[in-house]
């Protein structure tokens, strides 16, 4: 039996999924956080090309050879924001504004001190990860200056993605989206401005991105501090509401765990990587940075899908959560396959855009040939962990990345680099990986009963 759902208070931002043509909801929800996902890839790829361009190999090198640490330490933080997005999702499907207001709240709590964490850990650290990875000294000093700098910034990088997931889960994807463009715009800015004109080091890349990311963080404050609305932020109010900080971890634990791990063994592969010498390092992290932008369609249709499943599911609407999820899937599949064939065939011409040094450009192809033609297989096994997210069923992602994404795939990348010490073997790690864990999810979304995971 459906729950009768109390009307929320009016404004002009919050979306009811629960209503209306599914399809055209998701489709334009999916829309904005798409853009938003393109200018989040231009934030990480702009300082990345603009060193390439203008400071070196080296340089390029010491920027993207380590972008796995970072997700690797901010992955955490962020899967908790996703559980944050499920559970405001839920209630405001379900018209419970007490508990919306109370989860926004303790989110942000959560933010501020996980933030501070990550800041320190990040600053004091940093060399001590880079050597772990195993980077180049050649590129050594470099990556030190800009992975320290840019960890100044963690507290804005963190409360951003929480602030986003708020007003996802509330239906909007315009705002976030308003936001980053300008955050994207300014960062490209000051990268020009101090590499380009003022000539300074590879630091300053790391500030850019530092300031462009506190003003995001400073425009999505400004709009939640908006008063007479059901996701008004009032600042005596951001504490730990015990109940809802339950529920938070309940289901972003697992995704931050399986975020966490998924860069770990991201950091494993990437050490090996690194063991290849400079080249491939560069390579490795342009490849990264091309790929990021592949992935954004699966990353689009997850959050879509996640937002959707829970606001009805919240609203005991079941059969229309099982069409939002089928709709996300094949969209991402497809989007990303064709992405991906669009990348295999103009491969040397990407890679090139940021290093046409021709051991980068061997690389950089290798890998992209070796991989982007089995994006449908990523786009399947993030699909339908978004689903279960979104249905309150986060451990199940989170085991079959473990054992999959993390374990089969760092035993794997043993074997091959002590039986052959070819570079391309590596490559297959992810293919491989991508395929086991596609099969698994597939059984687990037609054999269990997903849509029930809140109860």
């Amino acid at each position: 039996m459906q729950n009768t759902k109390a009307a929320p208070r009016p404004d002009t931002i919050t979306k009811d999924m629960t209503k209306g043509n599914p399809y055209t909801l998701m489709l334009g929800f999916t829309l904005p956080i798409f853009l938003s996902q393109v200018f989040q890839q231009l934030y990480n790829t702009a300082d990345a090309f603009i060193v390439g361009r203008f400071l070196g190999t080296n340089a390029l090198a010491a920027v993207t050879s380590s972008g796995t640490l970072i997700f690797l330490l901010v992955s955490f933080f962020t899967g908790a924001a996703m559980g944050a997005g499920v559970v405001i999702s839920r209630y405001f499907g379900a018209g419970d504004e007490d508990k919306v207001s109370r989860a926004i709240h303790t989110v942000l709590a959560f933010g501020l001190v996980s933030g501070t964490v990550l800041t320190a850990v990040g600053v004091v650290f940093t060399p001590t990860f880079l050597v772990w990875m195993q980077t180049d000294p050649e590129v050594m000093p470099e990556a030190v200056e800009y992975f320290r700098y840019y960890f100044l910034g963690s507290l804005a990088l963190v409360l951003y993605n929480i602030c986003r997931s708020i007003m996802n889960a509330l239906g909007d994807s315009r705002r976030p989206l308003y936001y980053l463009i300008f955050s994207s715009l300014l960062n490209i800015v000051l990268d020009l401005l101090f590499i380009a004109v003022f000539r300074w080091g590879v630091w300053s890349a790391a500030i850019a991105t530092v300031i462009s990311q506190a003003g995001s963080v400073v425009l999505c404050m400004i709009h939640l501090l908006k008063k007479g609305t059901i996701f008004t932020v009032q600042i005596k109010k951001i504490k730990f509401h015990w109940d809802m900080l339950k529920e938070i971890i309940r289901y972003g634990l697992p995704a931050g765990i399986q975020n966490s791990v998924i860069g770990l063994a991201n950091v494993i592969v990437q050490s090996q990587i690194n063991t290849f010498g400079k080249l491939a390092m560069a390579a490795y992290g342009t490849h990264a940075k091309i790929e990021g932008f592949a992935f954004l369609p699966i990353t689009s249709f997850n959050m879509a899908a996640t937002t959707f499943i829970s606001q009805n599911l919240g609203a005991e609407q079941y059969k229309r959560a099982k069409k939002g999820a089928l709709f996300s899937i094949f969209a991402a599949m497809i989007l990303a396959e064709l992405i991906g064939v669009i990348y295999f065939i103009f491969a040397p011409e990407f890679i090139g855009l940021f290093d046409s040094t021709p051991g980068v450009l061997e690389f950089g192809v290798k890998q992209a040939r070796i991989a982007s033609l089995f994006y449908f297989l990523l786009a399947f096994s993030h699909s339908v962990a978004a689903v279960c997210r979104g249905a309150g069923r986060a451990l199940v992602p989170m085991i079959i990345m473990l054992s999959i994404w993390c374990v089969v795939r760092i035993i794997y990348i043993i074997a091959v680099i002590n039986l052959t010490g070819d570079i391309g073997m590596i490559y297959w790690a992810y293919p491989i990986t991508w395929g086991i864990s596609s099969f698994i999810y597939l059984l687990y979304y037609i054999f269990s009963d997903w849509e029930y995971g809140f109860k």
